[in-house]
């Protein structure tokens, strides 16, 4: 009877945990944005990593694309927090899942510099992301992600999507990416969005900008200038 149980709860954990991930991004962040091509079928992807929301991001963004989703982590953070296996996290020990994953059409998430990182230029890399591309036979893409602060109540996420490359060319390609999205960042008008970039998903804006219309409405009514 026990085990019933449990087969019964499992899946509505599992669909409470996903509610919980996306539900956090929809609310959390103004909007998710995205440039450049995205792979086809299995890739192994390699994104900087100096956020709280970059796990969580990446996850939402596959759902959004309907794309199966692995994410390697370290395993004292997995011990931590073992439900997020549930959510396609594996340990970075357990490399014949994550193999799997990405020859059966599955993105899986390396973090590049294998850790969460101060913001700035990149750490030293890792070799975990190239060697399980190789490894796989898939394309290994470098992601420049970030998520800021910028003129706006709610923090925005930017990923550019570099063309695959080799294990050699990670470093630098990722560097590219990096100086290139920092780049725009710094150039443009803090209140916009970046110009360029796709928009699939965001909470529909800062609490000013939900209430411009009425605010709008009440200056007609009331007469202020």
């Amino acid at each position: 009877m026990a085990f019933l149980g449990a087969r019964l709860i499992s899946p509505a954990v599992t669909w409470g945990l996903d509610a919980l991930v996306r539900g956090s991004v929809g609310r959390g962040l103004r909007g998710v944005w995205v440039r450049g091509s995205l792979p086809q079928g299995g890739a192994v992807l390699a994104p900087s990593h100096q956020s709280w929301w970059d796990g969580y991001v990446l996850y939402d963004l596959c759902r959004t694309l309907g794309q199966p989703y692995t994410v390697l982590m370290t395993a004292r953070q997995l011990a931590r927090f073992a439900f997020l296996r549930r959510l396609g996290a594996v340990s970075q020990r357990e490399v014949r899942p994550a193999l799997r994953a990405a020859q059966s059409g599955a993105w899986v998430v390396v973090f590049a510099e294998g850790e969460l990182r101060p913001a700035g230029a990149l750490g030293p890399l890792q070799p975990g992301a190239g060697w399980l591309a190789r490894r796989a036979g898939v394309p290994l893409v470098p992601l420049a992600l970030r998520v800021v602060l910028r003129g706006q109540q709610q923090p925005e996420a930017y990923l550019r999507f570099c063309p695959p490359v080799s294990t050699e060319g990670l470093r630098a390609a990722l560097d590219a990416e990096l100086s290139a999205l920092e780049a725009e960042l710094q150039a443009s008008d803090p209140e916009q969005p970046l110009a360029g970039y796709l928009r699939l998903r965001g909470a529909g804006g800062s609490q000013h900008e939900r209430l411009e219309g009425a605010s709008q409405w009440l200056s007609r009514l009331t007469g202020d200038r």
